[in-house]
C-alpha cells in the first residue's frame, strides 16, 4: 500500500482486518456544500422574550441570531432558524400575540406536517441559550420542500484490501444482500514520509456500486461508492481544504501564519489539520507571544494561539470547548502562562457582537474570550 496518500480503515474491528483500501484520490472527499437558502418565516400566535421582544418593539437590534423551536408536544420536531432577522411584528388584536415576520435560513428539512401543541422559542448564542417567548404555530417552515439528494463518492486509484475486495467480489456475483457491498471506513492521509494521520470527523459509509479500471496505474481500479440515506463521504470536507492536507503531507510547516490567508471555513480546516498532527508532549516555557496580526476571527485565534503555544502549524484548540481542555494542561503549556498579546486591537476591532452572521454557530467576542483565559489563570498582557 504504500506510495498510496489515503488509507480507508475500518476502525470498528480490531482482528487484523481493518484495512479497506489505499487510494490516489477520493472523488467526493472535498466539495462545495450548498448552504440552507434565505427564507421568510412567521412565528403565529407569538408572546417574545427577552432579545426577540425587543427587536418587535424596535427597542433592540432586529437582528437575534439563531432561534430554537421546540415542539411542545413531540421535541423529535424540533427545528432550528439560523442567521435570523426581524422584519415585522404585528397583532391581530390590540391585545393579543403578535405575528412576527422573520427572514433567516432553515438548519434541517422537516417533514411537511406540523406538530401540534405550539413550540417554545430559544435564542442560541455564545453567551448560551435564552428565553424567547413562545409562539401557537410557526409559518414557512413546515411544507412540502424536496429532499437533498445524497452524494456519491469514487476511490480512485485505488487498490482494495481484503474487507473492499469482498465488497467487489459481491457485486459481481450480482447479489442482492446490499449488505455485503457496504463498505464503512475513516480517512488517513499518507505523508511523504509514510506517516498515517487521521481526518477528524469524516468518514466513509457506503455501498460499492460499481468498479472499472483506473487511469492511475493498471493494477488499480476506481471504486463508485453509492450513498443510501447520506452522503457517502461524511461529513466532506471544503472544496479548498485539499490544499491544507496537501501541504501538511510535506511535512509540518516551518513558518508560523501560513493560515493568515485563508477565509474563516478554510482556518477552522487548518486547526482540525493542526490537532490531528499534534503530538503531546511537555509544556514548553511558561511566558507566550502571540502574533495577533491575523485575528479577526475566532478561527484565527485558535490557529494564532496554537502557533504561540506549539510553534509553526501548532495546536491549542479548534472550538471554544476544546481551548478550555488545553487550558487545563497538557496541551504544551502548564495553567497559569502568561501570554503576550501583540497587536491585539486587530481583534478587538473585529471581534465585537453581531460581527459573526454565520448561520451555523455564534462566535466568540473579544471580551468573552479574554474572560474565559483570565478565568482559567492566563495573565493575558494586551500589547
Amino acid at each position: 500500500m504504500i506510495g498510496l496518500p489515503w488509507l480507508l480503515v475500518d476502525e470498528t474491528i480490531d482482528d487484523g482486518d481493518s484495512l479497506v483500501a489505499a487510494c490516489a484520490d477520493i472523488d467526493g472527499l472535498f466539495a462545495t456544500v450548498t448552504e440552507p437558502a434565505v427564507e421568510r418565516y412567521t412565528l403565529l400566535d407569538c408572546t417574545p422574550a427577552g432579545r426577540l421582544r425587543a427587536a418587535c418593539d424596535g427597542t433592540g437590534p432586529s437582528w437575534v441570531g439563531n432561534i430554537g423551536l421546540g415542539a411542545v408536544e413531540d421535541p423529535s420536531r424540533d427545528q432550528e432558524l439560523l442567521d435570523v432577522t426581524v422584519l415585522d411584528a404585528r397583532r391581530s388584536s390590540r391585545h393579543g400575540p403578535l405575528d412576527v415576520m422573520l427572514e433567516g435560513r432553515l438548519r434541517h428539512p422537516p417533514s411537511r406536517t406540523p406538530p401540534a401543541g405550539g413550540f417554545d422559542l430559544t435564542g442560541i448564542g455564545a453567551e448560551g441559550e435564552e428565553d424567547f417567548g413562545s409562539c401557537g404555530g410557526v409559518g414557512g417552515v413546515y411544507r412540502r420542500q424536496p429532499a437533498p439528494q445524497p452524494r456519491p463518492a469514487t476511490l480512485l486509484g485505488c487498490r482494495p484490501g481484503a474487507r473492499l475486495q469482498r465488497a467487489i467480489e459481491a457485486l459481481e456475483s450480482g447479489t442482492n444482500n446490499r449488505h455485503r457491498r457496504w463498505i464503512n471506513a475513516s480517512l488517513f492521509t499518507v505523508a511523504h514520509d509514510g506517516t498515517a494521520t487521521r481526518l477528524l470527523d469524516t468518514g466513509i459509509g457506503a455501498e460499492v456500486a460499481a468498479v472499472r479500471p483506473s487511469l492511475h496505474g493498471d493494477d488499480l481500479v476506481d471504486v463508485v461508492l453509492e450513498p443510501t440515506y447520506a452522503d457517502a463521504v461524511i461529513p466532506p470536507r471544503p472544496a479548498r481544504a485539499r490544499e491544507i492536507w496537501e501541504r501538511w503531507r510535506s511535512g509540518r510547516p516551518s513558518e508560523t501564519g501560513t493560515w493568515a490567508g485563508y477565509d474563516r471555513d478554510l482556518r477552522q480546516e487548518w486547526a482540525g489539520a493542526a490537532l490531528a498532527h499534534h503530538r503531546h508532549g511537555p509544556a514548553s516555557g511558561s511566558v507566550f507571544h502571540l502574533d495577533g496580526r491575523h485575528v479577526t476571527d475566532e478561527e484565527g485565534f485558535y490557529c494564532a494561539i496554537g502557533e504561540a503555544v506549539n510553534g509553526p502549524g501548532g495546536y491549542f484548540g479548534w472550538n471554544l470547548g476544546a481551548l478550555h481542555d488545553c487550558l487545563q494542561g497538557g496541551w504544551g503549556a502548564a495553567p497559569g502562562f502568561r501570554l503576550i498579546w501583540h497587536d491585539a486591537a486587530v481583534a478587538r476591532a473585529a471581534l465585537k457582537p453581531g460581527y459573526d452572521r454565520r448561520w451555523w454557530a455564534p462566535a466568540l467576542t473579544m471580551e468573552q474570550l479574554l474572560d474565559l483565559l483570565t478565568a482559567a489563570g492566563v495573565d493575558v498582557d494586551l500589547r
